[in-house]
Parts: structure tokens; sequence; C-alpha cells
């Protein structure tokens, strides 16, 4: 296949892609918490679960893709209450991964993106997790305005 053949499959594959990965996702987070339980096994090191899960919409850098944001210099997370109730209880097309993942996970996973891919130190625990959790859950119809 010449290169320009090439360029311009993946050019049309690439956003294909990223829209079956949007569309599938923002399908489950109307409909069940994080696609309820998982058969998917994932350690508890948050670079492993953002490798496992986070990055096939987020992608590998970080930076999202159409209609997905971006974890990486997003000031949002400077609040790390903010990552975690997302995780927690989803948004939008965001499933929720409260039953999926431990809050071991969550933790690390959020510790991981905050620091990783931006500037911000500051660890989120499991008690910060657990406090988070312990708080209303939001339902996804609830999220229209989010």
């Amino acid at each position: 296949m010449t290169r320009r053949r090439m360029r311009r499959a993946s050019a049309i594959a690439l956003p294909l892609a990223a829209i079956l990965c949007a569309w599938t996702v923002g399908g489950r987070a109307q409909d069940t918490a994080g696609g309820g339980p998982s058969s998917v096994k994932v350690g508890g090191e948050g670079k492993e679960v953002f490798e496992t899960i986070c990055q096939a919409c987020h992608l590998a850098d970080a930076k999202g893709g159409s209609g997905i944001p971006a974890l990486a210099g997003n000031t949002h997370l400077a609040d790390k209450d903010f990552m975690v109730d997302i995780l927690l209880k989803g948004r939008g097309g965001m499933p929720w991964f409260n039953d999926m993942l431990t809050p071991k996970q969550i933790a690390a996973v959020a510790t991981y993106v905050r620091s990783h891919f931006n500037s911000y130190s500051e660890p989120v625990t499991e008690a910060d997790v657990q406090r988070i959790a312990g708080g209303a859950k939001a339902s996804p119809r609830d999220c229209a305005t989010c």
C-alpha cells in the first residue's frame, strides 16, 4: 500500500474508531453503572488502570479526542474531588466505575492522571474516594445539565 493510501486509510479509520468508542461509552453511561460488574482484570496501579481502561477513549497521551475531554492539562483536575466524583458517578458520555473499580484503584488512577499528565502532586487516597462515595449518587439522567 502506498503512503498516500495509508494516510487516507488512517484519516478515515482513526476518527471512525473514536466515534465508535464514544458511541459505545455514551450508550453505557446512560443505562448502567460502568456497564455493571466486569470481567476485566485490572491491577491496583494507576498507570495500569489508565492503560487498561481510560486510554481507550482519552488516548495514550490523555489529550482526548472528538467529544472526549482531554485529561492532560485539564485545570478541573486541580480539585482532586472533581475527578473522583466523575469516576464514581459518571458524567455525560463518561460511564461511572464505582461497581467496576475498587476505591484503591480509583485513588490510584486519579493520582496517576493528576500527577503524570498534569502537575498536581497531592495524591488521592482511598479515604478521599470513600468520603465522596458516601455522598448521594447522581443519576445519569440528572447529569443532562453537566
